[in-house]
């Protein structure tokens, strides 16, 4: 060896001997032989660049160590001896700790997360694995699930509408339009004139009228051109006071707004004061009516509007992505809107336990339901916690879930990997609860404690084989998936119905957007007691197009027959008047309605300025051609 290299070893060797000599090396008498030999090979090892301990194949750490995925014991087999087990179970499998190495290398650690699955003693089963069946509820509901209606009566189409909208709720609605238009529409050169019942049953079937007949603006439907038509608008109700109705139409009174103003920035301040009194009417009337089945769903609907309150949501995924949220719950089987209320923000009154376990606590209680419901929830309201809660109330229920939400297992002992096929299956109990993971086009995670974990139910999926032909195969599905895609729709549904023909419209005030939304879940609930009363006594029931048609025309002959005035012949209370007092020939002329020339006179009860002159006698073939 040349000197250099020599030397230049002996200091490298100097100076390993002082950065790691310790107090007890200076005792030679405590040094074996076959200690200083394994000194001296670490040592040179050390001076070629290596590491005797780290590098060491007789030291190793199966707590850091991948273990092979075999079979294990369940854990209701513990009185089974660990002689029974394979040999090729790592340690962390059977459920007891591994020893961590003494001498264990810096960074070779592989964090805290496989000892503490390990000591859990959790692990993903397959569908080979046999799971329980668990005791299905007995279902004791507090009423007869469906309508409470008498069964032999017969309802018309107004009747079912009118048990949400009573004439006592219309004629709260008329008071506060009347003080409210008086206090804001009520000017000198026009004068605030109070509606009445009439008018408002004619203004409803208007309202429901433009759900199935749409048109650009609302003044469209009151125009005279041949590309707008609209007779029946026209013969029901004026313009004029449709518009009047729905500029100054008020839900709550003046004293408790002003009430209610008076508490603004305290805890006591009712954001919902302005739609309060119908908001709750529809609530009592859509559970008085009728009671759910045993499966039921909650989730949230989207009302669009984008009126500048503070409670307005924005949701990006959503289809409707501004609005008002709504938290719904409905029967699965028909979408009966059965109860509901609105999001206001942030609650004081939170149990710490999340939005979405409020919620479902608020909407589903037992000692209005009764007991042994289904309940079906998707990702948002799932937890462990929540469906604990529920089956000590003695509902059942069952969710997708989020792998990261709190009490979803986090072992991945056995758990889906990338390689595993289309319709695998892998579960998980934890008594009451049953978790599941099934492939499919995408991983689906669900959470009962309803359903056992696996059965011979199939699905068909169209899937390609090796030569790239696609072909239609069974896979398994487990019970929890194919009831909550069966059972899970029940508010979708209920948005469905509603979307088809709904009656809102754009409006700057958000307590009218939700009058015209109240009147959309009356119209569908109605629709659906309809179809329950034709199923009993073996009619084929309207689809909803026509019942709303229906509904519409009974809105509008229900009101002449209520208004003493109306059901007299109207040519005599028509008036013809001058449209300018100051008898000028040229001045305060306007358009006749129906030959568009320039008029001097106008009908003083329709507010229709038209011809009434020798050869053009436009007064009167307007009012026969309108039925006036």
């Amino acid at each position: 060896m040349p000197k250099h290299k020599e030397k230049r070893r002996s200091s490298l060797t100097a100076t390993v001997e002082e950065c790691t000599r310790r107090d007890s090396d200076f005792s030679d008498n405590d040094v074996s032989e076959v200690d200083s030999n394994i000194s001296d090979v670490a040592e040179d090892t050390f001076l070629e660049g290596e590491d005797a301990i780290l590098d060491s194949s007789e030291l190793s750490d199966p707590a850091w160590e991948p273990g092979t995925r075999t079979a294990e014991v369940p854990e209701d087999t513990d009185e089974q001896t660990s002689e029974s087990e394979p040999d090729t179970v790592p340690r962390q499998a059977r459920g007891t700790p591994a020893k961590r190495a003494r001498n264990r290398g810096r960074g070779r650690a592989r964090g805290g997360g496989a000892t503490t699955t390990a000591e859990t003693g959790q692990r993903w089963y397959d569908d080979q694995d046999p799971d329980i069946t668990p005791t299905q509820p007995t279902f004791r509901p507090l009423r007869n699930p469906g309508s409470q209606l008498i069964t032999i009566a017969d309802y018309s189409v107004l009747d079912l509408f009118q048990l949400f909208f009573t004439k006592t709720v219309l004629q709260t609605i008329i008071n506060n339009t009347n003080e409210h238009g008086r206090a804001h529409y009520n000017k000198p050169s026009e004068p605030w004139t109070d509606i009445t019942l009439p008018d408002m049953f004619l203004y409803l079937s208007i309202v429901v009228y433009m759900g199935f007949v749409k048109a650009p603006a609302l003044t469209d439907y009151w125009r005279t051109s041949s590309l707008y038509s609209f007779p029946f608008t026209k013969k029901t109700i004026t313009g004029k006071k449709f518009l009047t109705i729905s500029r100054a139409l008020h839900l709550s009174s003046a004293a408790e707004d002003e009430a209610n103003e008076r508490k603004r920035g305290t805890r006591e301040f009712d954001r919902l004061c302005k739609i309060k009194p119908l908001y709750i009417e529809i609530r009592e009337a859509c559970k008085r009516i009728y009671h759910p089945d045993q499966h039921i769903s909650v989730d949230e609907r989207m009302v669009a509007s984008k009126a500048r309150v503070i409670f307005k949501q924005y949701i990006k995924n959503k289809p409707v992505r501004w609005g008002f949220k709504l938290f719904v719950l409905a029967e699965s089987r028909t979408g009966y809107t059965w109860d509901y209320f609105v999001y206001e923000g942030k609650s004081t009154e939170r149990t710490g336990k999340g939005l979405g376990y409020d919620t479902v606590m608020k909407l589903v209680n037992p000692a209005i339901l009764g007991t042994g419901y289904k309940l079906y929830l998707d990702n948002f309201y799932t937890s462990p916690t929540l469906l604990r809660d529920l089956y000590q109330q003695r509902i059942w229920a069952c969710g997708t879930m989020r792998i990261n939400g709190v009490g979803y297992p986090k072992t991945k002992i056995n758990a889906l990997d990338s390689i595993a096929l289309r319709g695998s299956i892998r579960w998980l109990r934890e008594d009451p609860l049953l978790f599941v993971q099934w492939r499919d086009t995408r991983d689906v995670f669900l959470c009962s404690t309803i359903h056992t974990a696996h059965g011979t139910e199939t699905v068909k999926r169209k899937m390609k084989d090796k030569e790239g032909h696609w072909s239609s195969k069974d896979i398994p599905i487990p019970p929890a998936v194919k009831d909550y895609n069966q059972h899970m729709g029940g508010v979708d549904l209920s948005d469905q119905l509603i979307g088809y023909y709904d009656v809102l419209h754009k409006t700057k005030k958000w307590y009218k957007t939700f009058f015209f939304h109240f009147v959309d879940i009356a119209i569908v609930n109605a629709f659906i007691l309809y179809q329950a009363q034709c199923k009993v006594k073996g009619l084929v029931p309207m689809h909803q197009k026509a019942f709303r048609e229906t509904l519409a025309v009974e809105l509008s002959m229900v009101g002449p027959q209520q208004s003493t005035s109306q059901q007299e012949h109207l040519e005599p209370h028509h008036r013809l008047v001058h449209i300018n007092d100051s008898g000028e020939r040229t001045s305060g002329r306007l358009k006749c309605r129906k030959c568009h020339a320039k008029t001097p006179v106008k009908c003083a009860t329709c507010n229709m300025p038209l011809c009434f002159v020798a050869n053009r006698d436009c007064y009167n073939e307007w009012h026969r051609e309108n039925n006036m």
